[in-house]
């Protein structure tokens, strides 16, 4: 139990999720010798990957890239079986995680937190559940994840159907099964791209309604013999230095070439050498300029639709799966197997909701503007209330009662995507203007750094810990002057905080830190080194 002076608390430390944040926070609140309570909606760990078991769900990005460093014992006991890892794996990883680093006895499950409020006469948090429980700390640490917030489509009659219903975020875990099913999928996102081909395989008849296409890329997966995982292992050190380097966390980093440098015939060659290594590197270690310059980001653009081109027989099909709104990479790219050639199977269908808008869900299927359909199974692929989403659905509330929603109304203002001013104590693994990319690696830092902040604060007597006016300004000016360039930021995406199925999500925001990792951490370790400037303390 902590206090606060005289006051007493339940905790020391309050943190929000369960997964890969909330875990490593537990673990870094340890090491403090501090109490720790990790409060989680789910019956178990595991966050994207215990929500997210939809057929065909697993990494994009190399698995043993995708873990954390931090210690060797737990990277040489691990064994990966796949170059990228399907959900099973990873939710074993994280309770593996879990076990190893003695987590259980402070994570409480089924405890789905509402509300969040500072109290500054105590100066402590007060957290309370969907069940009326309450929950208080000094220092408080969200780990709710950039994409956990489902949403569902912006129609009449969601409740009105009779089949089975699901969306890929809140897939049950005992087996779904296709065969002999007339099922709908609505969505052609990252999580439909995975499904698809998988449900393809048994479904008598899939209809997959689109409203944005999306450009995407083949995994390559492969399987990860004791042999070669004997190797990764060995190779952790040298992998960590280059992953510590890049933009992005990844092993693939950014290509110096530029592509006005080379004839029309040397691009063709580098891009089919990047074309047909697994993973990222098409995306991440192309030309220089394809993120920045529109006629750069042409190029590679119409060498991507020849790609989709050859792979889908039907001339309408493909056409309809190649995007018209936005350019190869500007959107984050998803990988795929086989997605393309699920939609020369017969008993698969695409329906482009551009051209037929969905009018409502019937009791027995979907209705467009032109037909009524029935179906079985309806799959909702509609993704998330991205970044800012998993805040909005918790009332935070700081000094004086502001509200983090009213805050942010005109998009998010942070201190170092780690902190905001007038929620004095509170930290955010994931919030709004961080860097991403290779997610563990970014936790890895982010709560680190936090960790290390509430350190400094217990041994300094500091129990009011706040960013200051003048750095939220200067760090959220510093966010929007990276973004300024990038074609990313002309385009609707969960990138820009866009979500067109929930009211308030129409207009763009500069919702990441879109410069370079190293960058981040430096500004970080910057500001840490000089004893936390721009914070209030006291």
């Amino acid at each position: 139990m902590g206090s606060v002076g005289e006051l007493q608390t339940d905790y020391d430390v309050l943190v929000i999720g369960a997964g890969l944040s909330g875990c490593y926070a537990c673990h870094r609140v340890h090491e403090l010798g501090l109490s720790v309570k990790v409060l989680e909606a789910g019956t178990s760990v595991g966050g994207t990957w215990y929500w997210n078991r939809y057929p065909g769900a697993r990494f994009d990005s190399e698995s043993y890239t995708y873990a954390f460093y931090f210690s060797k014992e737990l990277l040489d006991e691990w064994t990966w079986t796949e170059h990228y890892a399907p959900q099973t794996e990873t939710e074993q990883y994280i309770r593996f995680l879990c076990d190893k680093l003695k987590l259980w006895k402070d994570l409480q499950f089924n405890t789905q937190i509402l509300s969040a409020h500072w109290n500054d006469s105590r100066r402590q948090w007060q957290l309370t559940d969907s069940n009326g429980r309450t929950y208080t700390a000094r220092w408080l640490i969200t780990g709710i994840g950039v994409l956990s917030n489902p949403t569902l489509p912006n129609v009449p009659g969601l409740n009105d159907f009779k089949g089975d219903a699901y969306h890929t975020s809140r897939w049950p875990k005992s087996e779904v099964r296709f065969e002999g099913k007339r099922v709908a999928i609505i969505g052609a996102g990252a999580t439909a791209i995975q499904a698809i081909p998988e449900i393809a395989k048994t479904a008598q008849s899939l209809a997959v309604f689109q409203r944005t296409a999306n450009w995407t890329m083949p995994l390559r997966n492969a399987k990860i013999s004791p042999a070669e995982m004997d190797q990764l292992r060995k190779g952790y050190p040298s992998m960590l230095e280059q992953i510590n380097k890049t933009r992005m966390g990844f092993m693939h980093g950014s290509s110096t070439k530029s592509i006005w440098d080379f004839t029309p015939e040397q691009r063709e060659e580098f891009w089919d050498e990047l074309w047909a290594l697994p993973g990222f590197p098409f995306w991440l270690s192309n030309y220089q300029e394809i993120m920045i310059d529109e006629k750069a980001n042409d190029l590679v653009t119409e060498y991507v639709t020849r790609k989709i081109k050859e792979r889908v027989h039907d001339p309408w099909t493909a056409d309809k799966l190649i995007p018209k709104n936005h350019g190869f990479g500007t959107r984050r790219v998803p990988m795929e197997t086989h997605y393309y050639e699920a939609y020369n199977q017969p008993n698969v269908r695409l329906v482009d909701l551009l051209e037929t808008p969905l009018e409502r869900i019937t009791a027995d299927g979907l209705a467009t503007t032109t037909e009524e359909m029935q179906f079985d199974i309806i799959i909702y692929a509609t993704g998330f209330a991205a970044i800012t989403g998993a805040f909005d659905a918790i009332d935070f509330r700081g000094t004086n009662g502001q509200s983090l929603k009213d805050e942010w109304k005109a998009g998010p203002r942070t201190y170092l995507g780690l902190t905001v001013q007038h929620f004095p104590n509170m930290f955010m693994s994931m919030g709004p203007h961080q860097a991403y990319g290779n997610i563990p690696r970014s936790i890895e830092y982010a709560v680190g750094w936090i960790a290390e902040s509430i350190e400094y604060c217990e041994k300094h007597k500091i129990t009011y810990f706040e960013a200051d006016q003048e750095g939220v300004q200067d760090w959220t000016d510093h966010v929007h002057d990276l973004g300024k360039n990038l074609l990313s930021n002309k385009v609707d995406s969960w990138m820009t905080g866009v979500n067109k199925n929930v009211d308030g999500m129409q207009k763009r925001i500069i919702a990441r830190y879109q410069g370079a990792a190293p960058d981040f951490r430096k500004k970080c370790d910057e500001v840490a080194a000089a004893e936390y400037q721009h914070f209030t303390k006291r």
